[in-house]
């Protein structure tokens, strides 16, 4: 599957989870992903509780499904890789953040870059 086109074709509601190194989880909805060329997932993130679980256990699940009906999507296993503060590919990269040199709208913004360790339909275990 082309997950760029996948991600930049398919709309849905995205969920991000992930947990601190004593294992209290975190869940919340997030702006579908882009795709690197090397297949890593990329994030843009602000200065919250994902990324704050993110700096002492790398591992998150991200969930995707689909508008429409019926249970569509898909499932994955990431770990985290690397992250940047960049705003020039922020701005590139966020659908959502137009404004982001508007004063107003200046936050903390992070790029994150995950591995996918596994990828799964949204129901059934898929293997």
């Amino acid at each position: 599957m082309n997950l760029e086109k996948y991600f930049t074709d398919t709309k849905g509601t995205a969920v991000f989870a992930s947990a601190n190194d004593e294992g209290e989880v975190n869940t919340a909805i997030f702006s579908r992903p882009h795709i690197a060329e090397n297949g890593r997932m990329i994030f843009i993130m602000g200065d919250n509780k994902t990324h704050e679980n993110l700096q002492t256990n790398p591992r998150a699940s991200f969930l995707f499904m689909e508008t429409g009906p019926g249970y569509r999507g898909r499932r994955f296993s990431l770990t985290k890789t690397a992250e940047e503060e960049n705003d020039e590919l922020v701005q590139k990269l966020c659908r959502r953040c137009r404004d982001v040199n508007d004063p107003d709208s200046m936050r903390k913004r992070y790029v994150v870059y995950f591995n996918i360790d596994k990828e799964l339909p949204l129901i059934g275990a898929g293997e």
